[in-house]
């Protein structure tokens, strides 16, 4: 049995730490008190249905702490999971998170092999071994959905790990081990690549929605329907039938940033196709926008802020900046978000009463349908055709 730490306790720290409490001694650190106690009394500080389930059912070797000390000194793995904000002033990640935690780990316990799990630039995992002298550092990317995180560590797709070594076969057998899905595909190549993998995947993602939103917007205008077109063009095996229901646009915390830092590490590269992706997914926002427009509402009403069914996080959702610029047209905005207890969102209007919200909007904003619309459809607009995400 090992000792494993993971720092932080967002969804890629959280799965992570409840995958590996089935098997070995975890201990999961933050710096936030009320999600370490939540932890501890087996509730889950983030919307999971499988996280929640398993801190209620499982028996797991699992405790949830502030101390770093305690946290560190007789680890023999640490797992990174802090986030990595991509800053639009520097046109990078910011790592800072990532330093301060390993600045901390080195002088308690320098033998423990640090697993980084946040979302980095490419070529960094490099840099920070030579900054901090060590060879214990080693990049692991994550391949996660929100709401669904630990499912996807338990039948992971596929196992990246950036180092080809006896270390990085041990670490991909480590994540092997912990899942159900035992002989999911498992690649070790060099951090760099590594690093490379996770920003390009995402960025195809980003992309995918970008193009079915963009045939969605052709449909609208032409007068179309989307829904036989999308079905027609996704019988092609090739392109298949997933991952195809048009939205408001690509949001949530990873595709903005990743799509954007793999935009910063193109330069003095040759591409068109990356830039694109950026500028289709602020089109597409442009295009709602005027489309609410030409109903002539004075109440818009937003439902729900988080991006995905089944998530409470809404981290540069898309609808955020459709609020935005609604507002800039002088039209009043009202928020039913439940996961939020507050009378205003940022400047705007909380209503958490449902029926007081459906009553008092003109135009119902919904990037995804949900049962709670149905009794007011006539209000509401949504280009979800699929009901899914």
């Amino acid at each position: 049995m090992l000792s494993i730490t993971v720092v932080g306790t967002g969804y890629v720290g959280l799965s992570n730490a409840v995958l590996f409490a089935r098997q070995h001694r975890v201990t999961s650190l933050d710096i936030n008190v009320d999600r370490v106690e939540s932890i501890n009394n087996r509730k889950s500080p983030i919307s999971d249905e499988y996280i929640e389930k398993a801190l209620v059912e499982n028996q797991l070797n699992l405790v949830a702490t502030v101390n770093a000390k305690d946290a560190y000194e007789k680890a023999d793995y640490i797992i990174i999971a802090t986030p990595t904000n991509y800053d639009s002033d520097t046109n990078y990640f910011d790592t800072s998170s990532i330093e301060s935690v390993i600045s901390q780990i080195l002088p308690i316990n320098s033998t423990a092999t640090i697993i980084i799990k946040s979302t980095i630039p490419v070529g960094y995992t490099e840099q920070i071994k030579a900054k901090f002298k060590t060879e214990q550092i080693v990049f692991a990317p994550e391949f996660l959905r929100e709401g669904k995180a630990l499912y996807d560590n338990l039948y992971p797709s596929r196992i990246i790990v950036g180092e080809k070594s006896e270390r990085g076969e041990a670490i991909a057998q480590l994540y092997l081990n912990a899942t159900i899905n035992r002989d999911a595909p498992a690649l070790c190549m060099n951090a760099t690549e590594a690093e490379a993998v996770k920003l390009f995947a995402n960025t195809y993602l980003a992309m995918r929605v970008a193009y079915f939103n963009e045939l969605d917007t052709y449909c609208a205008k032409q007068g179309l329907s989307t829904l036989d077109i999308i079905q027609g063009v996704s019988l092609d095996p090739r392109i298949g039938q997933h991952y195809n229901n048009p939205s408001f646009g690509y949001g949530g915390y990873c595709l903005p940033k990743d799509t954007k830092q793999l935009l910063a590490n193109y330069k003095d590269v040759p591409q068109n196709l990356i830039q694109a992706i950026i500028h289709s997914n602020k089109t597409r926002k442009q295009f709602i926008v005027k489309e609410i427009l030409t109903k002539r509402p004075n109440i818009v009403g937003i439902y729900r802020l988080t991006m995905k069914a089944g998530s409470d996080n809404f981290r540069d959702s898309a609808i955020q900046d459709i609020i935005r610029e609604l507002e800039e047209y002088n039209i009043q905005i009202q928020i039913y978000e439940p996961t939020l207890q507050h009378e205003k969102f940022e400047n705007y209007s909380l209503q958490n009463n449902l029926n007081k919200f459906l009553s008092s909007s003109d135009v119902i904003l919904a990037n995804r349908m949900s049962e709670d619309l149905k009794q007011d459809l006539n209000k509401v607009y949504t280009r979800d055709l699929f009901g899914d995400n």
